[in-house]
Protein backbone atom coordinates (compact mmCIF):
# COMPACT_ATOMS: atom_id res chain seq x y z
CA UNK A 1 0.00 0.00 0.00
CA UNK A 2 1.28 3.46 -0.79
CA UNK A 3 2.33 5.81 2.00
CA UNK A 4 -0.75 8.09 1.55
CA UNK A 5 -2.98 4.98 1.45
CA UNK A 6 -1.45 3.62 4.66
CA UNK A 7 -1.85 7.01 6.33
CA UNK A 8 -5.55 7.24 5.43
CA UNK A 9 -6.22 3.63 6.46
CA UNK A 10 -4.66 4.24 9.87
CA UNK A 11 -6.47 7.55 10.40
CA UNK A 12 -9.86 6.86 8.79
CA UNK A 13 -11.76 6.41 12.07
CA UNK A 14 -10.12 9.48 13.62
CA UNK A 15 -11.05 11.52 10.52
CA UNK A 16 -14.59 10.24 10.89
CA UNK A 17 -15.26 11.99 14.20
CA UNK A 18 -14.70 15.59 13.08
CA UNK A 19 -16.40 14.81 9.78
CA UNK A 20 -19.42 13.48 11.70
CA UNK A 21 -19.56 16.75 13.64
CA UNK A 22 -19.41 18.69 10.36
CA UNK A 23 -22.20 16.53 8.92
CA UNK A 24 -24.38 17.31 11.92
CA UNK A 25 -23.44 21.00 11.90
CA UNK A 26 -24.51 21.45 8.28
CA UNK A 27 -27.56 19.16 8.57
CA UNK A 28 -30.98 20.73 7.97
CA UNK A 29 -33.19 17.73 8.71
CA UNK A 30 -36.96 17.73 8.45
CA UNK A 31 -39.36 14.96 9.46
CA UNK A 32 -39.78 13.80 5.86
CA UNK A 33 -36.02 13.71 5.13
CA UNK A 34 -35.39 11.84 8.38
CA UNK A 35 -38.10 9.28 7.55
CA UNK A 36 -36.86 8.73 3.98
CA UNK A 37 -33.27 8.54 5.17
CA UNK A 38 -34.21 6.09 7.91
CA UNK A 39 -35.98 3.86 5.36
CA UNK A 40 -32.95 3.88 3.05
CA UNK A 41 -30.68 3.30 6.04
CA UNK A 42 -32.83 0.37 7.17
CA UNK A 43 -32.29 -1.23 3.76
CA UNK A 44 -28.54 -0.73 4.18
CA UNK A 45 -28.69 -2.30 7.63
CA UNK A 46 -30.63 -5.30 6.27
CA UNK A 47 -27.97 -5.82 3.61
CA UNK A 48 -25.31 -5.68 6.33
CA UNK A 49 -27.24 -8.14 8.54
CA UNK A 50 -27.58 -10.56 5.61
CA UNK A 51 -23.86 -10.29 4.83
CA UNK A 52 -22.68 -10.57 8.44
CA UNK A 53 -24.67 -13.77 8.93
CA UNK A 54 -22.51 -15.45 6.28
CA UNK A 55 -19.12 -13.87 6.96
CA UNK A 56 -16.52 -15.94 8.81
CA UNK A 57 -13.69 -13.40 9.08
CA UNK A 58 -10.17 -14.82 8.82
CA UNK A 59 -11.56 -18.38 8.73
CA UNK A 60 -12.75 -19.15 5.20
CA UNK A 61 -13.27 -17.40 1.89
CA UNK A 62 -16.99 -16.60 2.04
CA UNK A 63 -18.55 -16.98 -1.43
CA UNK A 64 -22.17 -17.90 -0.64
CA UNK A 65 -25.26 -15.88 0.22
CA UNK A 66 -24.77 -12.20 -0.64
CA UNK A 67 -21.08 -12.90 -1.35
CA UNK A 68 -22.17 -14.74 -4.52
CA UNK A 69 -23.48 -11.39 -5.85
CA UNK A 70 -20.74 -8.98 -4.72
CA UNK A 71 -17.40 -9.45 -3.02
CA UNK A 72 -18.25 -6.64 -0.60
CA UNK A 73 -21.90 -6.87 0.52
CA UNK A 74 -21.07 -5.35 3.91
CA UNK A 75 -19.67 -2.27 2.19
CA UNK A 76 -22.58 -2.19 -0.25
CA UNK A 77 -24.84 -2.10 2.80
CA UNK A 78 -22.66 0.65 4.27
CA UNK A 79 -23.00 2.64 1.04
CA UNK A 80 -26.80 2.39 1.22
CA UNK A 81 -26.57 3.33 4.91
CA UNK A 82 -24.45 6.40 4.03
CA UNK A 83 -26.96 7.34 1.34
CA UNK A 84 -29.73 7.07 3.94
CA UNK A 85 -27.78 9.32 6.29
CA UNK A 86 -27.20 11.80 3.45
CA UNK A 87 -30.93 11.89 2.68
CA UNK A 88 -31.81 12.31 6.35
CA UNK A 89 -29.52 15.35 6.76
CA UNK A 90 -31.29 17.24 3.93
CA UNK A 91 -28.05 19.10 3.25
CA UNK A 92 -25.88 19.04 0.15
CA UNK A 93 -22.83 19.84 2.25
CA UNK A 94 -23.51 17.02 4.72
CA UNK A 95 -24.35 14.60 1.90
CA UNK A 96 -21.15 15.51 0.06
CA UNK A 97 -19.04 14.96 3.18
CA UNK A 98 -20.64 11.57 3.84
CA UNK A 99 -20.45 10.28 0.29
CA UNK A 100 -16.93 11.57 -0.36
CA UNK A 101 -15.66 10.04 2.89
CA UNK A 102 -17.28 6.73 1.95
CA UNK A 103 -15.92 6.75 -1.59
CA UNK A 104 -12.36 7.56 -0.53
CA UNK A 105 -11.96 5.35 2.50
CA UNK A 106 -14.01 2.32 1.51
CA UNK A 107 -12.41 2.07 -1.92
CA UNK A 108 -9.04 1.87 -0.12
CA UNK A 109 -10.40 -0.64 2.41
CA UNK A 110 -11.82 -2.89 -0.32
CA UNK A 111 -8.55 -2.89 -2.26
CA UNK A 112 -6.50 -3.60 0.88
CA UNK A 113 -8.76 -6.48 1.88
CA UNK A 114 -8.64 -7.82 -1.67
CA UNK A 115 -4.83 -8.01 -1.47
CA UNK A 116 -5.05 -9.82 1.89
CA UNK A 117 -7.60 -12.32 0.55
CA UNK A 118 -5.50 -12.92 -2.56
CA UNK A 119 -2.49 -13.73 -0.36
CA UNK A 120 -4.49 -15.90 2.04
CA UNK A 121 -6.63 -17.84 -0.46
CA UNK A 122 -4.61 -17.73 -3.72
CA UNK A 123 -6.27 -19.46 -6.68
CA UNK A 124 -9.64 -19.79 -4.92
CA UNK A 125 -9.80 -16.00 -4.51
CA UNK A 126 -8.68 -15.46 -8.12
CA UNK A 127 -11.57 -17.63 -9.35
CA UNK A 128 -13.95 -15.80 -7.04
CA UNK A 129 -12.70 -12.36 -8.13
CA UNK A 130 -13.17 -13.29 -11.81
CA UNK A 131 -16.77 -14.40 -11.18
CA UNK A 132 -18.03 -11.84 -8.67
CA UNK A 133 -17.75 -8.04 -8.97
CA UNK A 134 -15.92 -5.98 -6.36
CA UNK A 135 -18.82 -3.75 -5.33
CA UNK A 136 -21.91 -3.46 -7.55
CA UNK A 137 -23.75 -6.80 -7.38
CA UNK A 138 -24.42 -9.30 -10.14
CA UNK A 139 -28.05 -10.00 -11.00
CA UNK A 140 -27.62 -13.74 -10.42
CA UNK A 141 -25.42 -15.49 -7.90
CA UNK A 142 -22.09 -16.85 -9.12
CA UNK A 143 -21.54 -20.60 -8.95
CA UNK A 144 -18.00 -21.52 -8.03
CA UNK A 145 -16.16 -24.82 -7.92
CA UNK A 146 -15.70 -26.16 -4.42
CA UNK A 147 -18.36 -23.80 -3.05
CA UNK A 148 -19.64 -24.67 0.40
CA UNK A 149 -23.33 -24.64 1.22
CA UNK A 150 -23.02 -22.31 4.20
CA UNK A 151 -26.30 -20.78 5.35
CA UNK A 152 -27.15 -17.59 7.20
CA UNK A 153 -26.35 -17.82 10.90
CA UNK A 154 -27.70 -15.42 13.50
CA UNK A 155 -24.86 -16.54 15.77
CA UNK A 156 -22.36 -15.46 13.11
CA UNK A 157 -24.19 -12.13 12.78
CA UNK A 158 -23.75 -11.57 16.52
CA UNK A 159 -20.12 -12.70 16.42
CA UNK A 160 -19.45 -10.04 13.76
CA UNK A 161 -20.86 -7.31 16.06
CA UNK A 162 -23.23 -5.96 13.39
CA UNK A 163 -25.51 -4.52 16.05
CA UNK A 164 -22.98 -1.68 16.31
CA UNK A 165 -23.90 -0.38 12.83
CA UNK A 166 -27.59 -0.38 13.78
CA UNK A 167 -26.88 1.41 17.05
CA UNK A 168 -24.75 4.03 15.31
CA UNK A 169 -27.45 4.69 12.72
CA UNK A 170 -30.13 4.96 15.41
CA UNK A 171 -27.98 7.50 17.27
CA UNK A 172 -27.58 9.50 14.06
CA UNK A 173 -31.35 9.51 13.48
CA UNK A 174 -31.89 10.60 17.10
CA UNK A 175 -29.34 13.41 16.70
CA UNK A 176 -31.06 14.59 13.51
CA UNK A 177 -34.43 14.56 15.25
CA UNK A 178 -32.97 16.69 18.04
CA UNK A 179 -31.42 19.10 15.53
CA UNK A 180 -34.76 19.44 13.75
CA UNK A 181 -36.60 19.95 17.05
CA UNK A 182 -34.27 22.63 18.41
CA UNK A 183 -34.07 24.51 15.10
CA UNK A 184 -37.86 24.82 15.06
CA UNK A 185 -38.12 27.29 17.87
Amino acid sequence: MSVPGAFFMRWRVRFGYPLALAVLWFARPAPRSILLGALAGALGLLIRVYAAGYLHKQEVLTVTGPYAFTRNPLYLGSAVLALGAAIATRSWVSASILLLYFAIFYSMVMRREEKELRLQHGAAFEEYARAVPLFLPRLRPARLSGESSAAFSFEQYKKNHEWQAALGFLLLIAALLLIWYFRQG
